[in-house]
């Protein structure tokens, strides 16, 4: 059994004669020059003056409509960028993840907007659109890389600066030309070498 029946298509709504008698004899009259007919048909009146209406008969109204135009006198530019606001309804935008290096826990979103937003402003206490400072982050050296900032007397906190600055002076240190050929140390020149390069490729100097 189904719902549907051709019959349906052969039915048709009889227009209610009287209500539309009614209905263009309370019409105001059409505002087009020279025209006499009832104005039933409304018409925006043009972009800054939303709300407002013309009354047109139904012929005017369609010849109003062919040459009605929202962004007329308004710049390319202008319209460009109402086109680009358009595109998220003119609500408030900003790029994720870029840092202004600013700490605030009310950032002026005006100032990073595509859409009208002017007015709001937003808390981002745990920095997630990435408009505040982060405290940065300690670095943990590997158990190797431990041991080998040990051997040059470093610690985590050491830059790469203070690492090369480092290298430099313990090889000039214990190298055997700065201890006439004494080969005494030749151990811990090696040990420093080892520890430098791998410092080197964990990324703690470049």
């Amino acid at each position: 059994m189904t719902n549907y029946s051709k019959s349906f298509e052969k039915l048709r709504i009889r227009p209610d004669k009287k209500a539309a008698a009614a209905t263009q004899s309370q019409a105001p009259c059409c505002q087009w020059d020279g025209c006499n007919q009832p104005g039933t048909h409304r018409a925006p009146v043009g972009r800054m003056r939303e709300g407002e209406y013309f009354r047109f008969c139904i012929d005017h109204v369609r010849e109003y409509n062919k040459s009605f135009n929202y962004f007329s006198g308004v710049p390319d530019s202008d319209v460009a960028r109402f086109q680009k606001e358009a595109m998220t309804g003119h609500r408030p935008t900003w790029k994720m993840g870029t840092a202004t290096g600013a700490a605030s826990s009310s950032p002026d979103v005006s100032q990073m907007r595509s859409g009208r937003a002017g007015y709001y402003r937003m808390r981002d206490p745990y920095n997630v659109f990435g408009t505040g400072a982060t405290a940065p982050q300690e670095r943990k050296a590997k158990p190797l890389e431990a041991k080998a900032l040990t051997t040059l007397g470093l610690t985590v906190k050491a830059t790469s600066k203070e690492v090369k600055a480092r290298y430099k002076a313990l090889v000039k240190k214990h190298h055997p030309d700065s201890n006439n050929g004494d080969r005494a140390s030749e151990d811990t020149l090696r040990e420093v070498l080892q520890a430098y390069k791998l410092l080197k490729q964990a990324g703690y100097c470049d």
